[in-house]
């Protein structure tokens, strides 16, 4: 095996590492909020597809087992956006924003298939699509914020959010599965609608930016702030900063010009000045040859 370096330091054991996946919940509010979202999320996924069945073996529909598992397809539909949602969304923005994207898509579908599918097929087709794709998006993001929490404790701290999600899948299947034998399926929908809006309350909860477990101190930016300033305002920083220079340029090009049609004058007045030098001082030697001149007459 290759000489990587070791991941515990310390010489954690395995009860001591078991015990620490308690522990890291019990201080990470980013840990908390995303087993929160993460629970309640996945229950309504898995009390979708087991009272599916029911509801379209039932009248108006009554559709063999084979036509039934062909529904499991469409969620080849929503792992095709999985790669562009993370190039322009989670790469870009705080994983909150695209939790809370994920959540409004699960909400949007989760209603329109629980109060059309008793009379149209597309409602359980969207409601399908649509729960695939907001959980897809909401887990990808909830596990980019809580693998900042320990780097070197990620498996511990996906431990705990998954077994928040597996106990969420088990609820959503006694609660679904419940309600759908006393109520029918508009009864166990509604249950999804209202988890899932637990869900959401449980995110508005707490900021991108919060520390502590509930508030929004920090302010309210989605963009991720180790990606530097937006490219907009990058561009606009270098125009004004182009136009300082070329302000400077057009500057000096006229300082330059202004002494240029100086010199002339410059020179002018120099020139003025030697002439006159030089007839002074012909006039001084003219002055001393007639002083000379006249000195033996007197």
């Amino acid at each position: 095996m290759p000489d990587y370096p070791s991941t515990n330091p310390g010489g954690l054991n395995y009860f001591k590492m078991l015990w620490s996946i308690v522990t890291i919940t019990i201080h990470e509010p980013v840990l908390v909020q995303a087993c929160l979202v993460g629970f309640f999320t996945s229950s309504t996924f898995t009390s979708f597809w087991t009272t599916l069945t029911f509801l379209l073996s039932e009248p108006p529909y009554n559709y063999n087992n084979l036509v039934i598992g062909l529904f499991a397809l469409i969620g080849i539909g929503s792992m095709c956006f999985g790669p562009p949602y993370s190039r322009f969304i989670i790469d870009k923005f705080v994983p909150l924003f695209s939790v809370i994207l994920g959540e409004v898509i699960c909400i949007a579908g989760i209603a329109i298939g629980t109060y059309t599918g008793t009379f149209t097929i597309a409602g359980p087709v969207i409601q399908a699509f649509a729960i695939d794709l907001g959980l897809q998006t909401s887990q990808i993001a909830n596990r980019s914020a809580i693998y900042a929490i320990a780097p070197k404790a990620r498996n511990r701290v996906n431990t705990a959010y998954m077994v928040s999600v597996f106990c969420g899948q088990l609820m959503g299947t006694a609660v679904g599965n419940d309600l759908f034998a006393k109520g029918g399926w508009i009864s166990s929908g509604s249950a999804s609608v209202g988890f899932i809006a637990a869900a959401l309350l449980v995110c508005f909860s707490r900021g991108p930016w919060e520390t502590g477990w509930v508030g929004w101190r920090g302010g309210w930016s989605i963009r991720r702030r180790d990606l530097g300033p937006p490219k907009s305002d990058v561009e606009s920083s270098a125009r004004q900063q182009s136009g300082s220079l070329d302000g400077d340029d057009e500057s000096a090009r006229e300082k330059m010009a202004d002494e240029m049609a100086g010199e002339p004058t410059r020179g002018a007045e120099v020139n003025g000045g030697v002439m006159e030098g030089e007839k002074n001082m012909e006039g001084t030697e003219r002055a001393v040859e007639t002083d000379r001149e006249k000195g033996p007459d007197s």
